[in-house]
């Protein structure tokens, strides 16, 4: 049986997961978007996830950096995401709130 700190971090987790799937094609969220208060956890969460139907690459940092580098950048200009320079363009592509 789970015991409810599991159980919670289990929900949380999900709910991060929710946030990231409802990133639409083209917008970003930073990991403090999806996980307001704790954008590490949203990374950690990200990285323990292997589930391919997970958008991963739309979360980046807030400044707009990829923590992913060259595959989440190409996956990324795919889907028409703009950049400037090395960096997300975080004033267009962000997905408001």
């Amino acid at each position: 049986m789970a015991s409810r700190r599991d159980t919670s971090a289990a929900d949380r987790a999900e709910w991060i997961l929710a946030r990231v799937r409802a990133t639409p094609v083209g917008f970003v969220r930073s990991y403090g978007d999806v996980s307001p208060g704790a954008p590490r956890l949203a990374g950690a969460v990200l990285h323990d996830c292997h589930d391919p139907d997970v958008p991963w690459h739309r979360i980046v940092r807030a400044d707009g950096s990829l923590a992913r580098g060259a595959r989440q950048r190409t996956l990324l200009e795919a889907e028409g995401v703009p950049f400037r320079g090395e960096r997300v363009d975080m004033r267009t592509a962000r997905l408001p709130d």
